[in-house]
């Protein structure tokens, strides 16, 4: 099984669909206001930004993205202007982590993982 897409739906479709091209993710159908969908430029995920109507966000999920240089990202990102509620931070579970939020609060972690994204020490064998 692998992960294809995930789906945001959003009130400000325009603003999120900009604030996900700003990470690095690069529009592959256009169709806004009402709908947009984004591939990652690694790997084959995408992210699929659908209108909100009659849908009532939770902002319960968090998004996370792998970068080999977060420190850098996190740098790019700042000059873009994007807002970050937590710098990047070596984490207990071996993985350094940085938050931040899209245009709909969803929570966003930028983050470095290497090995330990799949194989920590603790991993069951």
């Amino acid at each position: 099984m692998n992960l294809n897409q995930v789906t945001i739906f959003s009130e400000k479709p325009v603003e999120t669909v900009e604030f996900y091209q700003k990470l690095g993710l690069m529009l592959i159908v256009d169709s806004l206001p009402r709908y947009a969908r984004l591939e990652c430029p690694d790997g084959e995920s995408t992210l699929s930004v659908n209108i909100a109507e009659n849908i009532i966000p939770n902002n319960s999920v968090v998004l996370y993205f792998e970068c080999t240089e977060l420190d850098k990202e996190v740098q790019r990102l700042k000059e873009l202007g994007l807002e970050f509620d937590e710098d990047p931070t070596d984490r207990p579970w071996l993985w350094r982590q940085a938050y931040l939020k899209d245009p709909n609060s969803n929570k966003i972690c930028l983050f470095y993982a290497g090995e330990n994204r799949q194989n920590p020490p603790w991993r069951v064998k």
